[in-house]
């Protein structure tokens, strides 16, 4: 019986999280949980799971980030979206817990400061994004494999070949119509523009010490594929399956082995097309941008990111274009000197310091 610490309990990740539990209750028992605020949602998995603790962080942020330590725990689960789950995952590895991570900024934001730690602390950190976790398929779970190239794949989103002025016109309801995955409206977003797979290349080089050059990126419009290995004979292997998150978050609970899930399996009883094609960068200017502050690492990648959750807020809340998006994020990251990463108070001050220069540009867009 694995023990499980939730963190991100009602969002798109954790309800994926509790039906794997509800497949599976003599493999699995939540034993703590936490959710971002008070909701008829939460109150309805307290009592279905009845975790031993429980916390709402947004009235009691010191009560919810015990969850990410707390003992009893076998595997901390982090599904908390954005920024604010990075500090529940630094509590989870100085206290040891492996940490199964759906949230990406822990590894955007906290690079090799977070991988230093877990590293000190013996801490496995097992992918959850559908990418990475076809990567450590691949791997046969091993990071330590050796490879020659990771390759990423990314579905496009739904404006490949849009031109700008019709990514001018953009509403908030067609970018949340991801053409391939369900998510929450951040990732999504995220998704259209493809800094969410800029984020992903970033990840990998942490998740599989890969350097850049050995990282790339293909355009795979039906997202069958959801990533590759190419070794160094020239053997390249491939994850497949369909794009429902229920098969990668359960795996990071039940890996090596495989159990089942309440995801459809892709069906050969018909005709199946598997198309790769080459990504046309200039569409994506937020995928690039994310490349070079991964590359220049440090505390880049945390301001990147706080530009990136304040721009698709305004955004979503009808403040500014879709386009307005990426013009907010290259405006604070013209203005961002690098430093050295040394901890997570630091990337609290890049954080903060980056957010309010979004606001400050976005204010004036939309005056």
């Amino acid at each position: 019986m694995k023990k499980i610490a939730l963190l991100g309990s009602t969002g798109s990740i954790g309800v994926q999280v509790l039906n794997a539990v509800r497949q599976h209750p003599n493999s699995f028992k939540v034993v703590a949980m936490a959710a971002y605020s008070e909701s008829k949602a939460f109150t309805q998995q307290i009592k279905e799971f009845s975790p031993k603790l429980h916390a709402v962080a947004s009235k009691n942020k010191d009560a919810a980030l015990a969850i990410a330590d707390y003992e009893d725990a076998d595997i901390v689960f982090n599904a908390v979206s954005g920024f604010a789950g990075v500090e529940y995952s630094v509590r989870a590895i100085k206290a040891g817990k492996n940490l199964a991570l759906a949230n990406k900024e822990t590894l955007v934001c906290g690079g090799e400061y977070v991988t230093r730690l877990a590293k000190a602390n013996g801490v496995e950190i097992i992918p959850v994004d559908s990418e990475h976790s076809a990567i450590w398929q691949c791997l046969n779970f091993d990071k330590t494999t050796s490879f020659k190239k990771l390759v990423i794949t990314a579905s496009g989103g739904p404006f490949r070949g849009y031109t700008q002025e019709q990514l001018e016109k953009v509403t908030p309801k067609q970018a949340l119509n991801h053409p391939t995955w369900k998510m929450g409206e951040k990732v999504t977003v995220d998704s259209a523009t493809l800094l969410n797979k800029g984020y992903e290349v970033i990840e990998a080089h942490e998740l599989y010490n890969a350097p850049y050059s050995k990282i790339e990126t293909v355009i795979q419009p039906t997202s069958v594929v959801h990533s590759l290995v190419e070794f160094a004979d020239g053997a390249v292997m491939a994850q497949m399956g369909t794009p429902d998150m229920q098969i990668p978050v359960q795996l990071a609970l039940t890996y090596p082995k495989h159990m089942s899930t309440t995801a459809q399996p892709l069906s050969f009883k018909k005709a199946l097309s598997v198309e790769f094609i080459p990504m046309n960068r200039k569409q994506y200017p937020l995928f690039d941008l994310a490349l070079n502050c991964g590359k220049e690492g440090g505390t880049l990648p945390c301001a990147l990111n706080a530009a990136d959750e304040v721009a698709v807020k305004a955004f979503l809340d009808g403040k500014i274009k879709f386009t307005d998006i990426c013009a907010t994020v290259e405006h604070v990251m013209s203005s961002t000197v690098r430093d050295e990463l040394v901890s997570y108070k630091q990337l609290e001050e890049v954080d903060r310091n980056a957010r309010w220069k979004a606001q400050k540009f976005i204010y004036k867009l939309s005056k």
